[in-house]
């Protein structure tokens, strides 16, 4: 079926399903398939729990004119998506970077909604996947599109662009993360410059990050220097007041105290108002938004729990973020700080070095106790007493089941496989 005729049978559905465990009625269900899965299994059942259509690509699997075969369904998915953003023509934002992405589109999507109708990225949907999906949950009502775009390896942000087609972009920063798909530093950098390489070559608008140094040498070897926004704190007149334990700055003469903890989420908050002037939203209505932001996701989060204060950073970690994350804790007035650290996944022939790395930083810092948890931080050299190596979670578990943590600070962050979440459990 080519994919205008298919677009019109879309655009009778209420929404676009991947998983039979979340099919609302008339929704369009695609039969992906995984390592471990194969959507085509469930095509009966996606009729039978209410789907109008069932996207298959696997011939035995077609039982009714509702079952729609396709070569293949993934590809079909993101042909549909980019043919429906150019159908919207919508303004739509990229983002991408090594670290902060989710927080500064939450927190961009908070300004701009509060002038705009803007569908955002749910969560980190930001893979070949996830950007179709945010694409497809756009509308004729939708004013601005703000899509997060996630990579681990060369040419995958190229892509993603090619589907979305972003009008305007915005890279954070160049970070240590996914050092292995991407060969390296400088592999990142290349990698996440697909987004500003694809706006220039297309006549479209860079945010670009005037306090980066990476970006702004960038900036000086670019040929064309229209359609830039430079993020710059200081031309847009922003001060950084505090960060103990919540951000607040300056703009003007307006105060802004935000929910989000750690000066490394400065930055992000800047970025947020900058790119909301541009779009004329006025200052009260951004200072309102990011007061009223409150982070989820294991993100930056704070939880309290009798005595004991948690700073809940256990989304993802990476050399980069783990050294901010440790060096505002250690800033903290707090009496008595702990910190859990997780291994760092991604990071290939790097592991046993930026492991090394982190754990020199964490005997420098002072903290009255610091945990190690995983293979790799298990096996760096430590030569103090303040800090305990576990190899797997299951270990530090046992640990905990006999010592009693209060009346302190606890800084919990690691990559997502390792789940320190769970901790919240144990404390």
């Amino acid at each position: 079926m080519k994919t205008e005729k298919l677009h019109s049978l879309f655009l009778k559905c209420n929404s676009i399903s991947t998983d039979t465990r979340k099919i609302s009625k008339n929704t369009m269900f695609f039969a992906l398939k995984g390592d471990n899965f194969n959507g085509n299994v469930f095509a009966e059942q996606a009729l039978t729990e209410g789907a109008k259509y069932v996207i298959i690509d696997e011939p035995e699997y077609k039982k009714s004119e509702q079952t729609i075969l396709v070569d293949n369904v993934l590809e079909t998915l993101q042909n549909l998506a980019s043919y429906h953003r150019t159908y919207l023509n919508t303004p739509i934002i990229a983002l991408t970077g090594s670290n902060g992405k989710t927080t500064t589109k939450e927190l961009i999507n908070t300004v701009l909604s509060k002038k705009y109708n803007t569908t955002a990225t749910i969560g980190n949907l930001n893979n070949h996947i996830g950007v179709p999906l945010t694409l497809l949950a756009m509308s004729k009502e939708t004013k601005i599109g703000i899509v997060e775009m996630g990579a681990n390896h060369q040419k995958e942000i190229e892509f993603l662009c090619n589907i979305a087609k972003p009008d305007f972009g915005y890279i954070t920063n160049f970070g240590k993360a996914h050092l292995e798909g991407f060969g390296g530093v400088e592999g990142v950098i290349k990698g996440k410059s697909e987004l500003y390489n694809y706006l220039i070559k297309n006549n479209k608008h860079v945010f670009l990050n005037a306090d980066d140094d990476i970006q702004k040498e960038k900036l000086n070897t670019y040929e064309q220097k229209f359609g830039f926004s430079e993020i710059d704190i200081d031309y847009f007149n922003i001060k950084f007041i505090s960060a103990n334990p919540f951000v607040s700055l300056k703009t003007g003469k307006t105060l802004i105290t935000s929910k989000l903890v750690g000066k490394y989420n400065f930055t992000n908050l800047c970025t947020a108002i900058i790119i909301g002037n541009y779009f004329n939203v006025s200052i009260n209505e951004i200072k309102e938004a990011i007061e009223n932001y409150v982070p989820t996701n294991n993100r930056s989060q704070i939880i309290k729990k009798e005595s004991t204060k948690i700073i809940l950073d256990a989304y993802n970690a990476n050399p980069t973020s783990m050294t901010a994350a440790l060096k505002h804790f250690s800033g903290l007035k707090d009496k008595t700080r702990i910190a859990f650290l997780g291994d760092m996944f991604e990071l290939g022939n790097e592991a046993k070095q930026e492991h090394q790395t982190i754990a020199d930083l964490a005997t420098s810092l002072k903290l009255d106790k610091v945990y190690l948890i995983g293979k790799n931080f298990s096996e760096t050299e430590i030569n103090t007493t303040e800090i305990v190596q576990y190899g797997t979670f299951e270990e530090l578990k046992e640990h905990l089941k006999s010592t009693k943590i209060k009346n302190a600070t606890l800084l919990i962050k690691g990559s997502r496989g390792m789940a320190l979440e769970r901790l919240l459990e144990l404390i």
